[in-house]
C-alpha cells in the first residue's frame, strides 16, 4: 500500500520546472500527482509517476538530484469535513504527517490525499482498521 515518489531538487529560477516536465513528457512518464514547495533559492518537487524508474533515469540524465521515498494514497470522500475526519483519526492514533498533498480525481466523489508519515506502516494498519481506502500504486495509476 506504499507508494514511490520522487523527489527533485530544483533551483528556484525560471525554466528548471519545464525542463523536468519536458524531460519526462519527452521519455512517455506522466505524472499523475506533484507538489511544489520552495525557498528563495531552492525548491523541492514531489511527483507521483506512471513510470518511477523511467523517471529517476530521465531526471538524473538531465542532471537533477532525485531521491525516492516512501508515501500513501489516501481516497476519501469529497465532502466538507472529510480531510478533517482523517487527520483526526491519525493524530488519535498518535501519528505525524510530515507533508502532505492533494488531487481530485475524475470520479468527482473522491479527493486523493498523498501523505507522509513518520511511521508509514502504522499509518497503514490505523487507515486500513477505520475501512479509510489506502489505495495501492496500481489503483493510484488508473485514476
Amino acid at each position: 500500500m506504499k507508494t514511490q515518489q520522487i523527489s527533485v531538487f530544483i533551483e528556484n529560477r525560471s525554466g528548471r520546472l519545464a525542463k523536468i516536465t519536458t524531460a519526462l513528457g519527452n521519455a512517455g512518464v506522466n505524472i499523475r500527482a506533484m507538489s511544489l514547495a520552495d525557498t528563495s533559492d531552492f525548491g523541492i518537487l514531489r511527483l507521483i509517476v506512471n513510470q518511477t524508474e523511467k523517471a529517476i533515469n530521465t531526471l538524473k540524465d538531465q542532471g537533477f538530484t532525485v531521491m525516492v521515498s516512501s508515501v500513501m494514497a489516501v481516497a476519501i470522500p469529497d465532502t466538507p469535513g472529510a480531510l478533517g475526519n482523517l487527520l483526526s483519526l491519525l493524530e488519535h492514533a498518535g501519528l505525524n504527517v510530515e507533508y502532505m498533498y492533494a488531487f481530485i480525481t475524475r470520479n468527482q466523489n473522491q479527493a486523493v490525499n498523498i501523505l507522509r508519515f513518520d511511521d508509514i506502516d502504522k499509518a497503514i494498519e490505523t487507515l486500513n482498521e477505520s475501512d479509510i481506502t489506502v489505495l495501492d500504486e496500481g489503483a493510484l495509476m488508473t485514476l
